[in-house]
């Protein structure tokens, strides 16, 4: 069985190496200009050659987005970045315009490019239409059914990928202008303002100030608020229908919602390749997911058409059981001692539990910490403040500290 490419969002470099470290086989990020996410932290100049080289060194990829819908002045400096792109590495680049696929295959023709979800592929023969102009890859929209993608894979003999897990859009394929309208920023353009999830009411025109709820609910209606995507319980069938690539949602989500979600769907891929055997969802993969800041969840399109349960309309909130408190950067295992990058108020008497790549999870309490100065303190309260602290087991750096909610008062950014 050929595993499908487990593809990782990267929002800047420390999610970079965190989504490549749990088990990402690529990452797609973007630079400071030319993709969709224009209000992430995204990635300079300097910042995607080391990510590109980072996802070499361990054997993986890196695909660059340029997605946006360009307007004549945004095409300038364009052919410039395209090519510093191939210069240092990329593996792809995702488009969405006609354009900009014109541009790159004229001043890069080796550099591989895969068509953007944007682009709106939902037919076999929009796909053979890509693959005769030299695309590599389509990014299948997301309104297919696992049938409709099975037919497309039958037709044409093109890389596929799709998003099976995040946050989507309400728009048809992303192309929204309802932030265009409200604030005046493009969300084709990188610029969305996210007004799906703004609660709203009915107002008629001959009475202002009264306000009718759009549903049963007097206090308003979050009517264009989708659920999550996500399909950990699915494996099988997405493997079987010939997708090559498994991507993730989230450039403006954490490192706490990128390395657990990579690694739930790592675990799940392989657990499925190297059996034989009926696939079983573990309930340690779901209880994850529930781990990370995120919507309730939904199987999308894949096996029937959405209706009014895949969305939400009474609150535009985020579910999540735990917060990521502290990251590992080194271990001493003569002494049994972490040194641990504080990203959350961390106290002495606290039970954590201790997520690593590759391993199993496992719970301890913080029984005691010391500065950088080597002061035993009983709290460490400070942005990215360097602590040491015993492990009851052994750690690997970039294992990742975090605690139930309610045992601080201190809140994750994980919908950030």
């Amino acid at each position: 069985m050929t595993k499908p490419e487990l593809l990782a969002p990267a929002g800047n470099l420390e999610k970079l190496k965190m989504a490549l470290i749990y088990g990402a086989d690529a990452v797609y990020m973007g630079g400071k200009s030319f993709g969709l996410r224009a209000f992430g932290d995204n990635f300079d100049d300097t910042e995607l050659e080391q990510g590109i080289d980072f996802a070499h060194s361990l054997g993986k990829k890196a695909y660059i987005t340029i997605n946006i819908f360009p307007h004549n002045n945004d095409l300038l400096g364009l052919p410039e970045y395209i090519k510093r792109l191939a210069t240092i590495g990329a593996d792809a680049i995702l488009v969405s315009d006609l354009g900009v696929f014109r541009i790159a295959r004229q001043v890069a023709p080796t550099l591989p490019i895969h068509i953007s979800t944007q682009a709106n592929s939902t037919n076999w023969s929009t796909a053979q239409f890509w693959k005769e102009l030299g695309a590599t890859r389509v990014v299948l929209a997301r309104e297919l059914s696992l049938t409709d993608i099975k037919l497309i894979r039958q037709k044409v003999n093109i890389e596929l990928e799709a998003f099976v897990h995040g946050a989507m859009c309400m728009s048809y394929s992303g192309r929204c202008l309802i932030s265009n309208y409200l604030t005046g920023r493009d969300a084709n353009r990188g610029e969305c303002a996210q007004p799906c999830r703004w609660k709203y009411h009915l107002m008629e025109e001959s009475r202002p100030g009264v306000y009718l709820p759009v549903v049963e609910d007097e206090r308003g209606t979050y009517i264009f608020n989708s659920k999550d995507l996500c399909l950990i319980s699915h494996i099988p069938e997405l493997m079987d229908s010939g997708l090559h690539s498994f991507k993730i949602e989230g450039r403006m989500k954490s490192v706490h919602y990128v390395a657990t979600v990579i690694k739930v769907y790592r675990e799940a891929i392989d657990s499925y390749a190297s059996s034989s055997a009926p696939f079983i969802v573990k309930q340690e993969w779901l209880d994850e997911l529930q781990k990370v800041s995120h919507r309730e969840y939904t199987t999308g399109f894949y096996f029937n058409k959405p209706t009014q349960q895949d969305q939400i309309y009474t609150s535009s909130s985020y579910i999540q059981t735990h917060n990521f408190i502290g990251l590992v950067k080194e271990y001493n295992p003569s002494t049994g001692m972490a040194v641990v990058e504080q990203r959350n108020n961390m106290k002495v008497g606290e039970k954590i539990e201790i997520m690593q790549p590759g391993m199993s999870n496992f719970v301890q309490t913080i029984s005691q910490m010391f500065d950088s100065e080597g002061n035993s303190i009983s709290v460490a309260p400070h942005p990215q403040q360097i602590v040491t602290l015993p492990m009851s087991q052994p750690v690997v750096p970039y294992a990742m500290l975090r605690r139930p909610q309610g045992g601080s008062d201190e809140h994750d950014n994980d919908n950030r």
